[in-house]
């Protein structure tokens, strides 16, 4: 059986009629606001939790004074419990997502537990420059001995002092 010319030209108008409806849906979805097109996205085995970050300065590196109310105020979110929070048992795989123009920028993410040897952090996303996925880690390596095991993604060049932006989650310790 072989395709006729009309055939194929059908074909062709499916695919132009197609192409051009998700061209024109990419350039709706893409008219949000700078803050809405950064996020963050933390994945606990079959769930995931969707956020805006803590601390940004539209778009502009985040200031030393800035990152000292960031640290507090991530740290009154940690204390009133008004973090992004999942709950997660040690033989669950953890991920991190980050939107693409974040990856562009470049970004990082660890947690306040796991080993030690660096310095209290385990690092579940080594610095990246395009990649949108941290890949899953199990999480009895980044948990700490708390029960609460605190997350950070931070947007930012790698040489940079000041991070873009900088996300938390905050992951709960279940009994298996």
């Amino acid at each position: 059986m072989s395709l006729n010319s009309r055939a194929i030209a059908a074909l062709g108008a499916v695919v132009v009629v197609g192409a051009a409806t998700v061209g024109t849906s990419v350039a709706i979805a893409s008219d949000q606001t700078e803050h809405i097109s950064h996020r963050a996205t933390l994945t606990v085995g079959n769930s995931s939790i969707v956020a805006d970050p803590l601390c940004w300065n539209n778009g502009s590196p985040i200031t030393e004074d800035l990152q000292d109310k960031c640290q507090e105020a991530a740290n009154d979110a940690l204390k009133n419990g008004t973090l992004p929070t999942s709950d997660v048992v040690a033989s669950d795989r953890v991920g991190v997502g980050v939107s693409p123009n974040v990856a562009d920028s470049g970004w990082w993410a660890f947690s306040n537990g796991g080993s030690t040897s660096g310095g209290g952090r385990t690092s579940i996303a080594s610095y990246a420059k395009g990649p949108t996925w941290s890949g899953a880690q199990q999480a009895n390596k980044i948990l700490n001995a708390s029960g609460k095991t605190l997350i950070t993604v931070v947007e930012g060049d790698k040489n940079s002092d000041n991070p873009i932006a900088v996300w938390y989650f905050q992951l709960n310790t279940q009994d298996s």
